[in-house]
């Protein structure tokens, strides 16, 4: 089937789970994750309007765990159980997964990317020169642009619901630092910091810093920029409380070679990694 022929039964199944057991739109679900695992589909894409997400290629996600069956995975010595394999190929793409890395089945790793002992999930898109660090996840449809690093135990957070909704999306070219989690579809764009342990979900205030007086944003990172955790006092009933925010301190200098920027950019502003 042609792209406009599978979205049209993906969609057609969508609105009427029923046609699932008929071979049709079965297929359909089938060879959308199919092409995902190719990386000749992504969930979304960078066009000149900025991001644009494919929304029945997330409902497609979501049919395929309905058609799919469960099955024992032997691999000796572990065993899984689940309805996804594991991705395959991996020599022949040119990716390295690090044991016990996990990438499964429906998720694309573009030619140079190392995945050390964490968790690439369904839907997800990573690209070349990226590490996936130690017990570092990146779930589903997220996408990780090239030559980024996820540190160790960063929680890239996944969607598949609603259909539509943006997934996280991390850029080209940015370090993400220890214990990171970045959730409900925040956009951090090219070459932007994250310091240790910063949160960023959709209402999670992002707060520049840099000038004379706060600038307060939400859901995005500019490019370049140099992130920290930071708390700001919020009222409640009971009383006054610190609640988390981000705080941008800083922007990496343009002066400053690739391959050592995001040591200098840290060193510059004393972020811990």
């Amino acid at each position: 089937m042609n792209l406009e022929e599978l979205k049209a039964n993906v969609g057609e199944a969508w609105n009427d789970r029923e046609k699932l057991k008929e071979r049709q739109f079965a297929k359909a679900v089938k060879e959308t994750i199919e092409l995902l695992d190719r990386g000749a589909l992504r969930v979304a894409s960078k066009g000149a309007q900025g991001w644009q997400v494919e929304a029945w290629v997330m409902q497609a996600i979501n049919l395929y765990f309905a058609v799919a069956e469960m099955k024992t995975l032997p691999l000796p010595p572990f065993e899984f159980h689940d309805k996804l394999p594991l991705k395959t190929g991996l020599a022949e793409a040119g990716v390295r997964v690090v044991p016990p890395g996990t990438v499964r089945f429906g998720a694309f790793l573009e030619r140079g990317a190392v995945v050390m002992p964490g968790y690439v999930n369904i839907g997800a898109w990573v690209g070349s020169g990226t590490m996936v660090d130690t017990w570092a996840t990146v779930g589903s449809c997220a996408q990780v642009g090239r030559n980024v690093h996820l540190s160790g135990g960063v929680g890239i957070g996944g969607v598949l619901e609603p259909p539509g909704a943006q997934p996280v999306i991390i850029e080209d070219g940015c370090f993400i630092g220890s214990r990171c989690v970045v959730v409900e579809g925040v956009l951090v764009e090219e070459e932007a910091v994250l310091g240790a342990g910063v949160t960023l979900t959709a209402s999670t205030p992002i707060i520049d810093v840099r000038g004379p007086a706060e600038v307060v944003t939400k859901g995005r990172i500019p490019p370049r920029s140099v992130v920290i955790p930071g708390m700001r006092p919020r009222r409640f009933p009971a009383g006054e409380y610190l609640t988390p925010c981000a705080l941008i301190i800083g922007e990496r200098g343009a002066s400053t070679d690739r391959k050592t920027s995001l040591n200098a950019a840290l060193r510059d502003f004393m972020v811990p990694v």
